[in-house]
């Protein structure tokens, strides 16, 4: 007889996050990201690897956020939409730092496919992001993106963004 799938197993990781704790110096949001005040949905860059296609950054979720005392009143959940916006931020920073002559260019949402959220985000929670390259085209990239919470993947999909 068959067993039953056990949900609760470790995903695969698309990178080895252990010991990526401190935000790489000279890495400026301000600069890599138009997007401000409520809608930068990145705290920070951990890791930037132009060889492994790769880039990490983190998102600290805290009480004071806009979406807090609305989404879901008593129990506060990180809206979805946010946590995919989080990862298509990520994606723009790789886009930019691997292609420097782009850093005037907007990249917005194209496609996001195969998404699945594993497990709520509360506040309190620091996110662990990451974005793997598997393609740059002419003006569009292509990426898959994790974001993990105390050592498990809670979130993944495919993200296309395209210059626009």
């Amino acid at each position: 007889m068959a067993k039953p799938a056990d949900n609760s197993r470790r995903r695969r990781k698309l990178y080895d996050i252990t010991g990526l704790e401190s935000r790489m110096p000279g890495v400026d949001l301000d600069e890599l990201l138009p997007q401000a005040h409520e809608m930068r949905q990145l705290d920070g860059i951990l890791h930037y690897d132009a060889e492994e296609k790769v880039v990490v950054g983190e998102r600290i979720v805290t009480d004071r956020e806009f979406w807090v005392r609305g989404h879901i009143p008593g129990r506060p959940l990180l809206p979805g939409v946010l946590l995919i916006e989080a990862a298509a931020q990520l994606c723009t920073v790789y886009y930019r730092l691997a292609r420097p002559e782009a850093t005037e260019t907007f990249i917005g949402l194209a496609a996001i496919d195969g998404i699945r959220f594993r497990a709520a985000v509360t506040p309190g929670q620091r996110l662990v992001l990451i974005a793997k390259n598997k393609a740059i085209r002419s003006r569009a990239a292509y990426f898959d993106t994790q974001a993990i919470v105390d050592g498990t993947v809670i979130f993944e999909g495919t993200i296309t963004g395209i210059e626009v």
